[in-house]
């Protein structure tokens, strides 16, 4: 299962991808897709196993335009876009 870290600014999109290659975490930058209705056009995609970490390091920037975490599935082979929480 994938999530994706969904933020109103390119720029936050684009330091937060850094800062979690920079601890470890294999991130890429995607199209948002448009099931989540929000954001600059790109968010973060990581891989769910790594969402405790993840989520403490988006904690230690100051990314006010974040605006939430989603799981991506693909049941069916349709794409499915849900708020995520842990």
């Amino acid at each position: 299962m994938m999530i994706l870290a969904v933020f109103r600014s390119r720029a936050h999109s684009l330091d937060y991808v850094e800062r979690l290659k920079r601890y470890g975490i294999n991130g890429v930058t995607v199209p948002t897709p448009k099931e989540v209705r929000i954001g600059c056009g790109l968010c973060v995609r990581f891989d769910a196993r790594y969402f405790v970490r993840a989520k403490a390091i988006l904690n230690t920037g100051r990314y006010t335009s974040f605006k939430g975490f989603y799981k991506v599935e693909y049941p069916g082979g349709r794409i499915s876009v849900t708020p995520y929480n842990g």
